[in-house]
């Protein structure tokens, strides 16, 4: 029997600090897509606030309630949503990707690389942790955003046996053919799946191109947004994953021998 799973990206101008407005913009782009069959679902990064930095921890208080909507949705709609938050702990604020299935949470990543290029480092702590969960979709590896620069971490995710990377991001103009080739890129290198969600729109003096991706294990983009609000999907047939590693043995083939640990 093939496994198959329909996965799409929420794609959405999130409003600066605007933890509500955030909420109901998700909330109706999750149940848009559970309408045409979605069972995986990705968010873009900080979704429920965007970078209101001056503003992080307390927005971050609202990170369990939005939660809690989530667990409720997705065991109302039988789904897995993976989207990252503000997250509060021991007084530290995280950028936390949430992986919520069927009613509860699955799995957490913090991201590991903050963009000090714009202070990420400044306000956040960084995570030190990599994130591959079993959900009710399959094998999930979780990035976010600027960690797409960092293509070890997505050959961890892959040895460890996911089957789908999942890629929240607020990736601003003018580095939109960076995005779209690095996600295609580490599709390809690792032969899996890509769901990638990214957010549009103006927050401050950014402005983010969208261009959401769903990609193959072959790099075909499968489904691509444009730079407005909007929703997108595609289906993932893991056969056809499977089928492509064996004609093209990148695994087999290996010599983790010669190339150590880098430096």
């Amino acid at each position: 029997m093939e496994r198959k799973v329909c996965a799409a990206a929420v794609q959405f101008n999130i409003e600066l600090g605007e933890v509500e407005a955030n909420l109901q913009k998700a909330l109706a782009g999750i149940r848009r897509v559970r309408e045409k069959d979605a069972r995986l679902v990705v968010l873009p990064e900080m979704w429920s606030s965007g970078y209101a930095y001056k503003r992080l921890a307390a927005l971050a208080e609202e990170t369990p309630r939005v939660l809690e909507i989530l667990k409720g949705l997705t065991a109302e709609k039988n789904m897995v949503t993976v989207g990252s938050l503000p997250e509060k702990v021991d007084g530290r604020i995280y950028n936390t990707a949430f992986v919520v299935d069927n009613g509860r949470i699955a799995g957490r990543y913090r991201k590991l690389h903050l963009f000090s290029t714009m202070g990420e480092d400044r306000f956040l702590a960084a995570g030190d942790a990599a994130l591959v969960v079993s959900t009710s979709v399959g094998r999930l590896g979780v990035a976010i955003c600027y960690d797409l620069r960092f293509p070890e971490l997505f050959r961890k995710l892959a040895l460890e046996g996911a089957e789908i990377l999942c890629v929240p991001a607020e990736w601003p103009k003018p580095r939109q053919e960076h995005w779209r080739t690095l996600l295609r890129a580490r599709a390809i290198e690792n032969q899996l799946f890509v769901a990638a969600a990214n957010c549009c729109g103006i927050q401050g003096k950014l402005d983010f191109f969208g261009m959401s991706l769903l990609i193959s294990p072959r790099g075909e983009i499968l489904a691509e947004g444009g730079e407005t609000e909007t929703e997108l999907s595609a289906l993932f047939n893991f056969e056809e994953m499977t089928s492509y590693r064996s004609q093209i043995r990148c695994y087999q083939d290996r010599r983790p021998e010669i190339y150590g640990t880098l430096p």
